[in-house]
């Protein structure tokens, strides 16, 4: 077509030319992503907020690729992992909803929320990310009951919904992931007992601070497990079968809970950091046949019995007040005491009957001892917990009486 000054035929024929161009350059900027996830991401940002002081959401603008918003990463034209609000420390996180649309996202491996105001159920859809394997979406207000479905997600590795308030039990269906390594719930509200895991990668199970019941099959842990944690719970029956089996762990706590019978001695042969066995209700004798290499053991408020072991001698913090124990304290204890190898020994609550320790003794400023109410003539004053109460010596009734 030839153009001339006087011609409008000429300048509309530009002007539609331009705008096919921008209307082009504009489709391929949102071609570069799958239009589903694009879709999916819009409802995304439309269900959530950036709470005040956060400016997570600021990059998320759509005239632009969404494969550079801020926690949204591509594979092609796939969002493989979606890490919602500021992962800085101190952020203040985002709130609203997760929108279902979430499901979507059918190539994410990978799905963060920060901490933050996040609240409402956890969107059924998120069974549909058959490729997940990481989900955590932490210290937020998520409620309704457990998600069975997430039972399905079957190359889930990491799950964490900790510090929420999640409902209901813990589904069989989750116990039996197949490739599960870390599971964290702690801090919600979830009852009922605490399913069979199977997965031989399962290295963290973290459900302290709800509300299970329940014994644990002796076979309900796999052998690969190394940190445990299932405080605050009302969890019952033996776990020595249980503990036997679990040789490479380097943490556990089951405290405050209800679980009875003996504590093993294999226990103390593990190479176990910090060990919280205290207030249960374990009972029985505990004599360890080599020295103590665990730094940290609290076996307080049990039903403990017998003398107690020089074997523990070799331990830097050891509670073993609020029990049963009876007879001397192995004279190790006061050598390792007095060298400062031991921070505190807590002894107190007992029947113990004495300690070889000269009354012009000083306990090392950095070492803490208490011996109170025992059955016993308190040889040198020590500072004691408050909670130990004020009485120094045990009723001579009780000593009598626990003695015949």
């Amino acid at each position: 077509m030839k153009c001339f000054p006087s011609g409008n035929g000429c300048f509309w024929f530009m002007f539609l030319a331009n705008l096919v161009f921008v209307l082009k350059c504009s489709l391929l900027a949102h071609a570069m992503l799958d239009p589903i996830d694009f879709l999916a991401l819009q409802n995304i940002r439309k269900s959530l907020e950036d709470l005040p002081g956060s400016n997570y959401f600021a990059s998320w603008d759509f005239t632009s690729d969404p494969c550079g918003f801020a926690g949204v990463y591509c594979d092609g034209d796939k969002v493989v992992a979606l890490n919602l609000g500021d992962p800085r420390a101190g952020s203040p996180g985002l709130t609203g909803r997760l929108d279902p649309e979430i499901g979507k996202l059918s190539s994410m491996t990978e799905l963060t929320v920060v901490p933050g105001r996040v609240f409402g159920c956890l969107p059924d859809t998120l069974s549909q990310l058959k490729n997940l394997r990481f989900l955590a979406v932490s210290q937020n207000f998520i409620t309704g009951e457990f998600p069975a479905s997430l039972g399905s997600l079957q190359g889930l590795q990491t799950l964490d919904l900790s510090f929420n308030q999640l409902t209901g039990s813990i589904p069989y269906s989750i116990g039996a992931l197949p490739a599960l390594s870390n599971i964290i719930l702690c801090h919600n509200k979830l009852s009922g007992s605490i399913p069979p895991f199977v997965s031989q990668y399962l290295t963290r199970i973290d459900l302290k601070h709800n509300d299970l019941s329940g014994s644990i099959s002796p076979t309900g842990l796999p052998p690969s497990l190394q940190h445990l944690s299932l405080s605050w719970n009302q969890l019952t029956g033996p776990v020595d079968v249980l503990l036997t089996r679990l040789n490479q762990m380097n943490y556990i706590d089951l405290s405050k809970n209800r679980f009875i019978g003996p504590i093993p001695t294999e226990l103390f042969t593990f190479p176990i950091a910090n060990l919280q066995l205290q207030r249960n209700q374990f009972s029985g004798q505990v004599r360890p046949t080599n020295l103590v290499t665990i730094p940290t053991i609290d076996l307080s408020f049990n039903r403990l019995s017998g003398e107690i072991s020089p074997m523990f001698s070799t331990v830097q913090n050891l509670y073993l007040n609020n029990n049963e124990f009876m007879g001397q304290v192995p004279a190790s204890f006061v050598d390792r005491l007095l060298a400062s190898n031991i921070q505190l020994l807590y002894l107190q609550h007992n029947y113990l009957t004495g300690i070889e320790i000269s009354p012009t003794v000083e306990i090392p400023i950095s070492s803490s001892l208490c011996l109170q109410y025992n059955c016993m003539v308190l040889p040198l004053q020590t500072a004691c917990p408050l909670k130990a109460g004020k009485q120094k010596t045990r009723p001579t009734s009780q000593c009598i009486e626990w003695k015949g």
